[in-house]
């Protein structure tokens, strides 16, 4: 196992850099390290990243009276409760929403759990509400890189102004609720407000929500989702929802209302029968993947992959997935069947939806973060899976997408995540490693972190560089070295802040 110290300071490029990356994190440090992005890198891997692709969810504001003031509310965000820091129920939310009037009320939702996929099947079922004309708001989390990104109008982050503007209209009834409960309410909690004001305020036609964590008790769960949707359920999170999939989708379940429509992305036996009990114990109609819906079949494409889906009322060819890997093809038929329920086809008609239309959805899907190429020669990919069952479907994907002659990774995770699970699972396609850590407070450290990866990947193809800048530069020389040309690659993984960090560093944003 080799490591490398970051050089001395002297007169030259990179030690100015590596100033100016460390003032930065030192002015960022009285935020919650979460919410705080870093602004700075190499200026080596700036140059060769090229210029920004335009991409809406790296926006940051131009105008600096506004990103100073997007700050203070990060800061005040960031005095209560982390997303870490949980108490299950609901009680603190619902207040909220009846001191703003119910403002989750004022549209139709669409309600997404479960382990993994859950961010891009949401961001699918928008591109596809939206392509049919449907003003659509969508909450996800966590953030890549801003915190406004997790509130979207019409597929585009809020803007700063807006998100800012929304903070301090709800801020006098959040205080409210404050004072007459026993916990003041968390960070999500209030950003789940936000999110609910705002999409009452745009307004839309439908919401699209995904959940922070489980289900029954999730700050979301005020909503009445007439349509649920349940993404593969795998151990995360055991800690607080369950040491199984069988206990974990108990909590997940907890958002199939009372005669909703449950779309079921292919489970585990146990989560299965979970779930279609409570479907049975309130009256829910459910459409299962591979029963009634599911992927005909898929084949690699230049930039994507080609897609026929069978829905629930129909088949639809010829559709093009600009997303790698069979997970994302799994993903699409999910989301399919989630707008197919939500304009009430299989139920209330038979017919499909329109064939164009839904092409030109799909066609138009990003996900940030997920599977995504941000460089060339080496070929960069950033993604953002952090539990084995994600590591697992991501090493395939990238296995079955481009072919690397030699493959690097760089890994960060947090605390209390089974790290050997996911460095198992990246161990067959990585030639070597480098470990590293993100700026989170819950970042496990680059040496515990490469006392894990030295059991899996043995001493001689593990790397320390406890600088993610200093990571991502030795894994693209790794690459290069004794590669053929146009052959190599890096993989930057291990959870969304290291590849949201990554992804600023590599100049995307």
């Amino acid at each position: 196992m080799s490591e490398q110290q970051p050089e001395s300071n002297g007169p030259d490029d990179r030690d100015e850099t590596s100033g100016l990356f460390e003032r930065i994190v030192a002015e960022e440090s009285d935020r919650d390290p979460d919410l705080a992005v870093i602004e700075a890198g190499s200026r080596t891997l700036r140059a060769q990243a090229g210029p920004p692709q335009g991409d809406p969810a790296s926006s940051q504001p131009l105008d600096p009276e506004v990103a100073r003031l997007l700050q203070e509310v990060e800061q005040e965000l960031s005095t209560r409760w982390g997303e870490t820091k949980l108490e299950p129920s609901v009680t603190r939310i619902a207040a909220l929403m009846d001191v703003l009037g119910e403002p989750q009320r004022a549209y139709p939702s669409i309600h997404v759990t479960g382990t993994n996929g859950k961010t891009s099947t949401a961001r699918m079922i928008e591109a596809l509400l939206n392509a049919f004309e449907l003003r659509t708001g969508r909450y996800t989390s966590p953030h890549v890189q801003s915190v406004t990104e997790r509130i979207s109008l019409d597929g585009a982050p809020i803007s700063a102004d807006r998100f800012i503007e929304t903070y301090y209209d709800i801020k006098p009834y959040v205080e409210m609720v404050d004072s007459s409960e026993e916990f003041r309410l968390s960070f999500f909690e209030v950003l789940t407000g936000m999110a609910y004001a705002a999409f009452a305020d745009a307004p839309v036609d439908a919401a699209v929500v995904e959940v922070g964590m489980g289900g029954t008790w999730d700050a979301t769960n005020v909503i009445d989702g007439a349509v649920a949707v349940v993404t593969p359920i795998s151990l995360d999170h055991t800690d607080r929802l369950g040491s199984t999939p069988g206990e974990i989708a108990q909590e997940k379940g907890g958002i199939i209302k009372q005669d909703a429509t449950v779309i079921l992305a292919q489970q585990p036996v146990d989560a299965a029968q979970v779930l279609l009990k409570k479907a049975v114990e309130v009256d829910a109609t459910v459409a299962r993947e591979g029963m009634e819906f599911g992927v005909v079949s898929r084949e690699v494409a230049v930039g994507g992959q080609m897609l026929t889906l069978r829905g629930v009322g129909g088949e639809y060819d010829g559709i093009f997935l600009p997303l790698y890997g069979a997970h994302m093809a799994h993903n699409a038929a999910v989301a399919l069947a989630a707008v197919e329920a939500f304009f009430g086809v299989g139920a209330e008609q038979s017919r499909e939806l329109d064939l164009e239309t839904v092409r030109r959805a799909f066609a138009s899907v990003t996900s940030p973060g997920r599977m995504e190429v941000v460089r060339r020669s080496p070929t960069v990919v950033l993604d953002a899976a952090h539990n084995p069952a994600g590591a697992q479907v991501t090493a395939e994907a990238v296995t079955e997408a481009f072919g690397f002659s030699r493959l690097i990774g760089v890994m960060a995770a947090s605390e209390g995540k089974d790290v050997k699970g996911v460095l198992e699972a990246f161990e067959p396609i990585f030639a070597e490693i480098v470990v590293t850590e993100n700026s989170s407070h819950r970042a496990m450290s680059a040496d515990e972190l490469a006392a894990v990866a030295v059991e899996v990947f043995g001493p001689d193809r593990v790397q320390v560089e406890p600088r993610l800048d200093d990571a991502l530069e030795a894994a693209i020389t790794l690459a290069e070295e004794e590669a053929e040309y146009g052959g190599a690659g890096v993989l930057v993984t291990g959870s969304v802040i290291t590849v949201g960090e990554a992804r600023l560093l590599l100049k995307r944003g």
